[in-house]
This record gives C-alpha cells, sequence and structure tokens, in this order.
C-alpha cells in the first residue's frame, strides 16, 4: 500500500466516525436551519374590567405574530387611566385600553401615548376620531339612554315618558333609577347628557325635580340595573325606568333564562336623554415592543376583531363595514344626535359639575 492509498482510506475512516457522532440541537442563539423563529414574544395589554374578547380571536393574533398576548385589568375605567398615569417611569403595559371620551383629555395630557396612524383610520367615521394627533384611536362605541320594562308601562296603561322634563311629572314619580356620576360611567354620561340640554345654569333644577319626584340614586350600573330596574332584577326591583345602554335589549335576549325571543327592556330615547361614549386604544410610549404593538392595534381594528365586539362588550364597532350580529340589528338602536360635550369640557368641569350635582342629589 503506497502512502496515497494510505491517506486515502484514513481521510474515509476519518469521515465515518464523523458521521457516526450524535448530532447536538442547535442552541437559541444558533437558531434552526428550517428558520426558527424564536421563543414568542409577550405583549401586555391593559384594560379596564369590563374589557372581554373570545379566546379564540386573541389566539389567531398569537399565532399570526408567534406572540404572546397578556391581559392586565386595572379596574373600571377612570381607576386604570390613573394606574397609568401613576405608573408612567415604569409602564406596566404595551398597550392600553379603555379611555373613553369622558377621560381622554386627562389622558393625552398625561402624555401616556405615542402616536400610530393605523390604516384602518382613514375608513372610520370622523365622528369617532377625537385626537387629531393619532395616540388614541377609536375601537368601540355605544350610546348611553333610558330604558324602560315594555309589560310594566303596558300593563298599567301609561305612556312612556317622552322628554327628559316628563321624568319629573307625578305621574312618573318613584319610576326612575340613575347611576351616581362619582362613581358610575353611565351616571355620568347621563349627567352630561342633562347638561348639554338644559345648559350649566338648568340642569341641577332638572336633577333637583327629580329628586323630588323620588329617583333612585345606585352606586353602579350593576345595582341600578340588575337590583332595581323591574327588567334586570326579574321583577323583583321596583323601577321601571333605568339609566342604563341602547344595546341592554340584545343582551337581555341573549341571557334570558326564559327562552324570550324579544326583550322585556326597550330603549326610550328622549331628546337630550342620550350621551355617546367612545373607548380608544393606545400604544405607550416608550414600549420596547413598537412592532408588535401597532400589529395588535391593526387587529382591534380589523374585522375580526371588531365583530367579535359586540357579543363580548355589546358596543358597536368603530369600523364601519364590520358586521353586526342579528340581536344588535333587530334590538339594539343607534342615536342619530346625542348630546355633545367636547372632552376638554368634561376635563375642565368634571369635579365641579359632579360636586354640585352630589350637593343637590345626596345632601
Amino acid at each position: 500500500m503506497n502512502r496515497s492509498q494510505l491517506a486515502g482510506i484514513l481521510t474515509l475512516l476519518a469521515l465515518i466516525l464523523t458521521a457516526c457522532q450524535p448530532v447536538s440541537a442547535p442552541s437559541a442563539a444558533e437558531g434552526n436551519v428550517e428558520g426558527d423563529i424564536g421563543a414568542p414574544t409577550t405583549l401586555i395589554v391593559a384594560a379596564h374590567d369590563s374589557f372581554s374578547v373570545s379566546e379564540d380571536v386573541v389566539t389567531e393574533f398569537e399565532t399570526a405574530n408567534n406572540a404572546t398576548v397578556q391581559f392586565l385589568t386595572l379596574g373600571d375605567a377612570g381607576e386604570a387611566l390613573n394606574k397609568m398615569i401613576l405608573s408612567k417611569q415604569t409602564p406596566l403595559a404595551d398597550v392600553f385600553f379603555g379611555v373613553d371620551n369622558t377621560f381622554l383629555s386627562r389622558a393625552l395630557d398625561a402624555d401616556l401615548f405615542a402616536p400610530y396612524a393605523a390604516p384602518a383610520l382613514a375608513v372610520i367615521p370622523d365622528v369617532l376620531k377625537l385626537d387629531p394627533q393619532q395616540r388614541l384611536l377609536p375601537v368601540d362605541y355605544g350610546f348611553i339612554t333610558l330604558n324602560a320594562d315594555k309589560a310594566w308601562f303596558s300593563q298599567r296603561g301609561l305612556a312612556l315618558p317622552a322628554t327628559l322634563d316628563d321624568l319629573t311629572a307625578p305621574e312618573y314619580k318613584g319610576l326612575l333609577v340613575v347611576e351616581n356620576p362619582a362613581t358610575s360611567s353611565p351616571g355620568l354620561a347621563f349627567l352630561l347628557a342633562t347638561i348639554d340640554y338644559f345648559g350649566e345654569d338648568g340642569y341641577l333644577s332638572f336633577w333637583e325635580a327629580l329628586r323630588a319626584n323620588d329617583v333612585l340614586v345606585a352606586d353602579g350600573w350593576s345595582a341600578a340595573y340588575y337590583d332595581h330596574f323591574t327588567v334586570g332584577s326579574g321583577g323583583s326591583g321596583d323601577r321601571p325606568l333605568a339609566v342604563s345602554y341602547t344595546t341592554s335589549p340584545p343582551a337581555d335576549v341573549l341571557y334570558a333564562s326564559d327562552g324570550r325571543t324579544e326583550p322585556a327592556g326597550i330603549n326610550v330615547n328622549l331628546p337630550g336623554g342620550a350621551f355617546r361614549q367612545i373607548e380608544f386604544a393606545g400604544i405607550v410610549d416608550g414600549t420596547e415592543k413598537r412592532e408588535l404593538a401597532e400589529r395588535w392595534v391593526d387587529f382591534m381594528l380589523s374585522k375580526r376583531f371588531q365583530e367579535d365586539l359586540p357579543l363580548q362588550m355589546f358596543v358597536y364597532p368603530a369600523l364601519p363595514d364590520a358586521e353586526l350580529p342579528d340581536l344588535f340589528v333587530q334590538f339594539a338602536e343607534q342615536i342619530d344626535d346625542p348630546a355633545e360635550v367636547e372632552p376638554a369640557a368634561i376635563e375642565a368641569n368634571r369635579e365641579t359639575w359632579i360636586a354640585a350635582w352630589t350637593e343637590t342629589m345626596l345632601r
């Protein structure tokens, strides 16, 4: 055997031995030759405690973006915003949902959010876009109005009220429950509607007349609707009129235990008695996950997410071509001329208005 033959045999043996060695898995740093995309990125989305979305909708986003979405609930809308403001230097989340138009100016003045010109803004109605700098983007909206127990009024032959002033008439004494504007979002919305309708010089006179007509003030919507409203309480309450939402009737049908196909409660949209509530989402300024945060906001404004909203939170989607469920089409209502109070005016006067209301109604 000559030297060249020996060298060839040794080389072949070396190749065989190498091929027989165990192959270790690539490290996370090395990645995978097939294109490993790494571990999912966690995106923290803070929201108020009424936020709800279907699990399969969230999973769809997570799968498409190799992400894990972690939801952080921070209390009601006002409480959640205050927690975000107090933690501004060490943000709690990458995205925040739940600022409404009654707290919009406070949120913007706190410089919490970064501008983002989401493509969907091009088709969202201008009436919902209240921040020209696009820091807070509209996701949904709804209307606070009066709900009535249809059967209660029919059985007694009593006409439904036609104006706000009717609520102070003797025939409606002791029939209405409202929410405290200091502790309730719909309560504040209804107060704002009366301020817009009667003016700052006249709204307290209206409330004084309501108090004289035995209006009941509940701390929050749940207590008003489920404890005192004759519809929500299943008849155990004694108030056939309640401040609620135009989307309460479809919820009444969906959750009815008796299988009813029509709501027991109906909307009573009095002139000047309705207020449009808009909810916004924003990317927290300084997030290290800006690109993923943008994708999430885009997803919130997509048809997939928007069409999930109505039966999750009983709100209207901001996207105009999102299809509404049949229950909304049949029983919910849009208000063409709701009360209009500028967010800046609300922020400047909220505490004064609430204090004056409290002095009038609870002292």
